[in-house]
């Protein structure tokens, strides 16, 4: 393992002794808030200091064998608790990094992703409702539960624009990267002379907000309009203005919602979307400037940025930022989104990483 790291984890092993140490006080418990906080610190420091104890007694077991390898009535031993503990030492030391990588506080949080139709018209619009096909159906592969939230449809049965919440266990941290340009190449199902288009639609994904950690909205800074919902949804949602669209006035940062039966569920829920869009772009502009500095391929998940190129002819998906090519376009279109996400999610880590050691070095 690298020194950083080992001074890192000597760092955890100090601090879960001043934590115990803080919490063993009497007078701890006359400060509720301080206990919890001293509490989920304990929790996430222990955690950490327990995976490098173990580290530490596998290394001295290597060690202790590899010093037995001299004595032949002891070599078959040794030789198998050298391959144990190495093969052990590996697995510690790879979770052990990704437990020392900064955490995004959003990344469980459900979230709202957001497909808007681009260049390319009708075709466009098709493939913005297989986009929303292909994220939905990855959702319910992981367990995830998926709400329409608002939606305009277009003649041919796409999508213009569609926003679905999703709702489950690590849904931001596994789909934040899909924000930006999506670009299709393939034939549509209106051509005649067979020839391949090229399209494109635009996928935003935002963090739905803690309602404690929320941003705080003026209402003075708010205009509201209510208008009769179209669209599927039965005779109630057609025949009453409960679909509501808020406005930001100092942004000019517009949500709504017409999916639920009611103006007050459905103003909730375009007031949650239109907070999580002003936060998004607080994110972004952060994120930015963070990754000029780095230089990161993946850093800003700006949507005018095209990030993947989806060609049907050829039945592959190339994700430019991190040069990855799957020649299995037909299953990831139809939910099998893994392979993807795993290795945005490995680059983001390998960046951490790399920046942690450069921040130790300095």
């Amino acid at each position: 393992m690298k020194p950083f790291l080992i001074q890192q984890l000597e760092r955890y092993a100090l601090r879960l002794t001043e934590l115990d140490f803080l919490l063993s006080r009497e007078d701890i418990m006359g400060d509720m808030s301080q206990f919890l906080k001293l509490s989920r610190e304990h929790a996430e420091v222990s955690a950490v200091a327990s995976r490098f104890a173990r580290f530490q007694q596998r290394n001295a077991d290597l060690t202790a064998a590899q010093a037995m390898l001299d004595d032949p009535d002891l070599r078959d031993m040794a030789e198998e608790e050298i391959a144990s503990a190495s093969t052990e030492l590996q697995t510690l030391e790879a979770e052990l990094q990704r437990m020392l990588l900064p955490k995004d506080p959003d990344d469980a949080r459900p979230a709202f992703v957001e497909i808007r139709a681009g260049t390319g018209g009708d075709e466009s619009a098709l493939f913005a409702g297989d986009l929303l096909r292909m994220y939905t159906r990855f959702a319910e592969s992981q367990g995830w539960k998926c709400e329409i939230v608002s939606e305009s449809v277009s003649e041919l049965g796409g999508y213009k624009e569609v926003v679905v919440r999703i709702e489950g266990d690590q849904v931001y941290g596994a789909l934040k990267f899909e924000s930006g340009g999506h670009r299709v190449q393939r034939v549509p199902a209106t051509e005649t002379q067979g020839r391949i288009h090229t399209s494109a639609c635009t996928v935003a994904v935002l963090a739905e907000p803690d309602e404690a950690e929320a941003i705080k909205i003026n209402p003075s800074d708010l205009r509201i309009d209510t208008y009769r919902a179209s669209g599927a949804g039965g005779q109630h949602i057609n025949k009453t203005d409960s679909a509501v669209r808020i406005t930001h006035l100092p942004t000019g940062i517009v949500a709504e919602c017409q999916d639920g039966r009611s103006q007050h569920s459905n103003k909730a829920q375009a007031l949650k979307v239109l907070t999580a869009r002003i936060q998004e772009k607080d994110r972004s502009e952060r994120a930015a400037k963070d990754a000029a500095e780095r230089k990161s391929l993946i850093g800003s998940g700006d949507r005018s940025d095209r990030i993947r190129t989806y060609n049907f002819p050829q039945g592959r998906l190339t994700d430019h930022r991190i040069n990855l090519t799957l020649y299995k376009l037909l299953t990831i279109m139809e939910g099998d989104l893994k392979d993807v996400v795993d290795a945005l999610q490995a680059y983001e880590a390998a960046e951490q990483l790399a920046a942690l050691e450069i921040g130790a070095a300095a």
